[in-house]
């Protein structure tokens, strides 16, 4: 029983500063209980100010920064880069699902005494934002597990829905997106938050959260179906509730939710590139005070995060290894390289403007702007590299440094920040990808975009990246579609950002054939590397090997990971349960494959 009782047990624990004197002030200290807590309107907002350090925090980078994924050049054996290679297997234990079910059971709580609560001041905000509180777990156990058991009130230990079955991901949407329509109904607008309260939930965020929940599940149906269900009595959560029906009223829903947070004049892309050199799109991510930028800017010039976790370098630094990691781990691959568009915004195998591969700096100049805002050195960021600045001499090193993510001159005597004492907030969602969500939800819809909707939102994006926008007539001219230029945008706007791309894959039902490819870092073959015997050992597991790269030459690349080591499968897409649950309770199927 010990396992279950650790789900349902109460977690109440003062994580905000701020919050620390509302429990002080409750005597005697060892009468706060689940009976006694919540009956002043006070104990709700510090209750629901808890469960903000509840989501994806920095802790948390080894699953939010696509690890493992194809457009990751990093190689090393666990974690996430074992799940891209399909090597996952069933755990005795998992934090991501206990930990999850204990902020359920505490959000619950509160939401289980809201019902009765006669007592004064209001707390309708209070109970929103914890519906939409638990709007967030369910929905990370749903793109984890698929279908789990839906639990919407607090349990004890002896609560028969301990040995419940597992609900199907479809009956766990709808719980997920109630919640959210009543969290929608009651938070208020971003405009009516104080700046001591910034980061908290506003109704634009719910919106933005609801329009990211229908687009991930109606493009699941459509791409994927019932295909990780299970058939609800051997394996998995089945398929109850499923719907096919709903794939265009959610994708409509979503033009319409993304629209009304785009129109409400309450956000904007962060675009300071007149005074960072066009780099915005990399202090964007690691703004604190204005220390931690040349242009000076701080927080408070941020309006394109829309939900995000709220750090601070005096109450809640990252307490883990940020900039080393995002340094080590996330270095980009040959195809996130050649996925940056020129400054003509063509295709390199298309635009007249890329410069090949032969020399180091070659292949950086006439880019898209994030092509040298992520991957250039954060001790001398925006300077291109040059012939010499990299030797391939085997580990870890294929050619190319991430910056994204980095405290600005992160390893040198100049570092605003040593790692694990960054303090910048963490993006959940933001403005750019409500215009990638608006624009993907048009085209899954109709096929097509409009040019005034493509002016509406990708071209934004585009704008702030140096390239030029894109209509109807410069695709058909060049041979572009819209579909896979929102697709590439996606891929690099929200590189290492949320699991985006490992979702984005699952969703699209790809995951298999594109994790399956090997993995590629610098092209050798016709470049200083393979002339200049210094610059390249040859000390590397599996050396170089023939391929196609972006300009469409087939040349010889180092290889990071082979394809014979990435066997990546449909029944990948959902992890599996941890056993130590499964053995509790028979009722609680395993997923298809483990």
């Amino acid at each position: 029983m010990k396992k279950i009782i650790n789900i349902v047990l109460p977690c109440i624990m003062v994580c905000f500063a701020s919050c620390t004197d509302d429990f002080i002030d409750l005597t005697p200290p060892a009468s706060i209980t689940d009976d006694v807590y919540y009956n002043e309107a006070e104990h709700f907002l510090t209750g629901s100010n808890r469960f903000y350090t509840n989501l994806m925090g920095w802790g948390d980078q080894g699953i939010f920064s696509d690890h493992g994924s194809d457009l990751i050049g990093y190689e090393e054996g666990s974690g996430m880069q074992e799940y891209a290679r399909g090597e996952t297997l069933a755990p005795v234990d998992d934090d991501y699902y206990t930990d999850t079910y204990v902020a359920i059971r505490d959000i619950n709580l509160l939401l289980d005494r809201a019902e009765t609560y006669n007592g004064e001041g209001s707390i309708v905000e209070y109970v929103a934002a914890s519906k939409m509180h638990r709007a967030w777990q369910y929905f990370f156990l749903l793109q984890r597990y698929g279908g789990v058991p839906l639990v919407t009130r607090p349990l004890d230990v002896d609560s028969e829905e301990l040995y419940n079955a597992r609900n199907s991901r479809y009956e766990v949407t709808a719980q997920i997106i109630a919640d959210l329509d009543d969290a929608i109904a009651g938070l208020p607008n971003e405009t009516s938050i104080g700046s001591e309260d910034k980061g908290k939930f506003s109704k634009e965020a719910a919106m933005a959260f609801k329009a990211e929940v229908l687009l991930h599940e109606a493009t699941w149906m459509k791409y994927v179906g019932t295909t990780t269900d299970g058939d609800g009595t051997s394996t998995g959560a089945g398929s109850a509730g499923y719907d096919a029906s709903n794939i265009t009223p959610y994708l409509q829903e979503v033009v319409t939710l993304t629209q009304s947070v785009m129109n409400s004049g309450t956000f904007e892309l962060w675009d300071y590139n007149d005074v960072l050199n066009n780099l915005s799109s990399n202090f964007l991510f690691n703004l604190e005070d204005g220390g931690s930028n040349p242009g000076g800017l701080d927080k408070a010039t941020n309006k394109e995060f829309i939900l995000y976790g709220k750090y601070d370098f005096t109450f809640r630094q990252a307490n883990t290894l940020v900039s080393h990691v995002y340094a080590g781990r996330t270095k980009p691959s040959r195809k996130m390289m050649d996925l940056f568009l020129c400054s003509d915004g063509l295709p390199i195998n298309q635009s007249p403007l890329f410069q090949g591969y032969t020399e180091t700096q070659d292949e950086y100049q006439n880019r898209d702007y994030r092509l040298t805002a992520y991957f250039t050195d954060v001790a001398s960021l925006g300077v291109i590299p040059q012939t010499g600045d990299y030797v391939l001499d085997g580990g870890t090193n294929y050619g190319y440094d991430n910056s994204k993510f980095m405290s600005w001159n992160w390893g040198t005597a100049d570092a605003y920040r040593a790692t694990e004492t960054e303090s910048y907030d963490i993006p959940l969602l933001r403005l750019a990808e409500v215009y990638l969500m608006y624009a993907e939800a048009l085209y899954e819809l109709n096929g097509s975009l409009t040019d005034t909707e493509m002016d509406a939102s990708i071209n934004l994006i585009k704008a702030r990246a140096g390239l030029p926008p894109i209509s109807n007539a410069f695709l058909t001219t060049n041979n572009m579609d819209i579909g896979e230029e929102i697709r590439r945008e996606r891929a690099i706007e929200l590189f290492a950002e949320g699991a985006s791309r490992f979702a984005d894959l699952r969703r699209w039902g790809v995951a298999e054939d594109v994790l399956g490819e090997a993995v590629y870092g610098a092209v050798v073959e016709g470049t200083v590397y393979e002339s200049d015997p210094s610059l390249f050992t040859g000390d590397y597991n599996y050396g170089t090997e023939s391929t196609v790269v972006g300009n469409g030459d087939t040349r010889e690349c180092l290889v990071i990971q082979p394809a014979s080591t990435r066997n990546f499968s449909r029944d990948n897409y959902l992890f599996p349960l941890p056993t130590s649950q499964t053995g509790l309770n028979e009722a609680l199927l395993q997923n298809p494959g483990y």
